[in-house]
């Protein structure tokens, strides 16, 4: 379940301080996708490049990059956020593309929906 890998993260960043936690520790939740795949949310996405840069160049990612697919064709995009932000519409531009949210803290209501 979701919440038990917040409540990880949390300790983690309890145990270690935010500084230290920072340093190497990401989590990035990807809403609507199911277990280990498929689903309304976006699955397909490649962490291992994005940690790969972040180990290789030092550069964490602010967000990760994810599609969604229907019969093999990317028909949305998100950014996946850093936990606890993340992604909300804009208000303009197509709903369909990544460019039109931006990761924001999520509201109070929605961790507890995790």
């Amino acid at each position: 379940m979701p919440r038990n890998s917040a409540n990880y993260y949390e300790a983690v960043r309890t145990t270690v301080g935010p500084a230290a936690s920072d340093a190497g520790h990401r989590l990035y939740l990807v809403p609507g996708m199911n277990h280990c795949g498929g689903g309304d949310g976006p699955s397909h996405f490649d962490m291992l490049h994005a940690l790969e840069q972040w180990r290789e160049q030092g550069h964490a990612p602010d967000t990760v990059a994810a599609t969604h697919q229907a019969n093999g064709v990317a028909d949305r995009t998100r950014n996946l956020c850093p936990y606890p932000q993340v992604s909300r519409y804009n208000g303009v531009g197509d709903e369909a593309v990544a460019a039109s949210y931006s990761c924001k803290p999520a509201a109070r209501s929605s961790k507890s929906a995790l």
